[in-house]
């Protein structure tokens, strides 16, 4: 039996294990404020999901998903990918050749169709990827209005620049569009509003979001909830996103901070700075989306277990516990530890349930079912308490409702003894456990309490403590 001292008021600690039924979305049916707290959100890649690559193929998984606890489908771009200048032998998903049209390589609009019905049916709201910085170098604007593109000194099409220097970024399979032609802002958006009013899908997440005049996304969004109130994510991490245009935005920095913690390049003490300016940058009403890998992250950066080693599973575990909307990247219930291929045919091997499938399991029942765990727009309140070992120990308490949660990790690769402060604020908390027997939700081990004493922490080791 391991000793530790620890916090808060007696907690009565309960399994959680009875995850509740999703009820099944109609037509009429909207996303909600309320599904915001409790979801999980997935990112699926057609193309990789399955050896099939199809909707079909995917839409049969629907159902699994369930289990851990998925709310949000993020499908990466369905569109027909443009040939001219194409990247590899498949292309980029984000070479959009035609706004209004299926990839053929994934199906039809009726398998399309029948996978939205299916993820609505299982209660889940589905969003798709919208590209509207670049359209691919076929696209029929191209030909027909070569006004709504961004042009160099001669007069020629340009591939998306960097604002700060001019330079290419590199993104030559796309041309870059004119948000200063109101024309093609105006195409855009009926083009967004098709996919909302007459195929039913229920919001949007938003390519490289802060290349896009925010008046074009405020403007978008009034008059796609105009059809019906729909959900959207910023891939970005800009403030100014979050006010009048999108209900959530990437915490780019927060899941970088993860990275380097994994990596011995930064502390707990980063991460809590993090948080303090998140609430000083944003209202009570933003969204921040946390992830260990997305795929981007996967494919150019490298998977989980390339960049976060042994602290792969303790990150995937705080990316639930900090206020926000968890991301889980379509594989990484599978134990993942391939780069997908951006621009080939690969598949995500799906052999057996190893480490992750039974995590997010228990994540997604306890982030679905306990309001301590919510992250919408109005996200259960947290806070770090203090240890003296600030650099390398992470305590929060995350609490709503009554209902309290208790996160205690160690976040390094080297064993941490720590204890807590019994003559600050939370001295008469911490006294109110003292003899207390706690149940940690992810073991089912028994932890007894001594908040008088210090405790010793194993590398990456970490402890939920639900209440009941």
């Amino acid at each position: 039996m391991r000793y530790f001292a620890f916090i808060f008021c007696i907690l009565v600690l309960s399994s959680c294990n009875n995850q509740d039924v999703l009820s099944p979305i109609t037509d009429s049916a909207r996303l909600t404020d309320a599904d915001l707290e409790t979801a999980v959100i997935y990112e699926v890649n057609i193309r990789q999901y399955s050896q099939e690559g199809t909707f079909k193929a995917f839409t049969q998984d629907i159902p699994r998903l369930k289990e851990l606890g998925v709310r949000i489908l993020w499908l990466m771009p369905i569109h027909p990918i443009s040939e001219f200048k194409r990247k590899g032998s498949l292309g980029s998903y984000y070479a959009v050749q035609d706004y209004g049209k299926i990839n053929p390589e994934f199906g039809d609009i009726n398998d399309f169709r029948a996978m939205v019905s299916t993820a609505h049916d299982n209660g889940m709201f589905v969003i798709l990827d919208w590209v509207a910085n670049h359209t691919g170098w076929d696209h029929p604007w191209i030909k027909n209005h070569p006004e709504y593109y961004t042009k160099d000194a001669k007069g020629e099409i340009t591939d998306p620049l960097d604002p700060s220097t001019g330079e290419s970024w590199g993104w030559t399979d796309v041309a870059d569009l004119d948000f200063e032609n109101g024309e093609m802002r105006e195409k855009m958006i009926r083009e967004m509003t098709y996919w909302v009013e007459e195929e039913n899908i229920d919001g949007f997440r938003c390519d490289v979001a802060h290349q896009v005049p925010v008046e074009f996304w405020e403007n978008a969004v009034e008059r796609l909830n105009a059809v019906k109130p729909i959900f959207m994510l910023a891939e970005a991490e800009k403030p100014e996103l979050l006010v009048h245009a999108f209900d959530m935005q990437y915490a780019w920095e927060g899941h970088h901070l993860l990275n380097h913690i994994a990596r011995g390049e930064s502390s707990v003490q980063d991460l809590k700075q993090y948080l303090v300016l998140q609430e000083e940058n944003l209202e009570e009403d933003d969204i921040l989306m946390y992830f260990t890998s997305n795929h981007d992250e996967n494919t150019w950066s490298g998977t989980v277990f390339e960049r976060m080693g042994d602290a792969a599973e303790i990150m995937a575990v705080t990316s639930y516990m900090l206020p926000g909307m968890p991301l889980i990247y379509n594989g990484q219930e599978w134990d993942m530890d391939r780069r997908l291929r951006f621009f080939e045919k690969d598949t995500i091997p799906m052999d057996h349930k190893g480490q992750f499938y039974p995590l997010y399991e228990k994540l997604g029942q306890l982030k679905n079912n306990h309001p301590a765990l919510n992250g919408g727009k109005k996200a259960a309140g947290y806070r770090v308490l203090s240890t003296n070992q600030p650099e390398e120990s992470f305590a929060m308490i995350r609490e709503k409702e009554g209902r309290r949660i208790i996160f205690l990790a160690n976040m390094t690769a080297h064993t941490v003894e720590f204890s807590f402060d019994l003559s600050g604020t939370d001295a008469d908390i911490i006294q109110s456990m003292h003899g207390i027997r706690m149940r940690d939700y992810i073991s089912d081990e028994e932890v007894d309490v001594d908040v008088h004493g210090s405790f010793s922490m194993a590398p990456w080791q970490y402890f939920v403590f639900v209440d009941e």
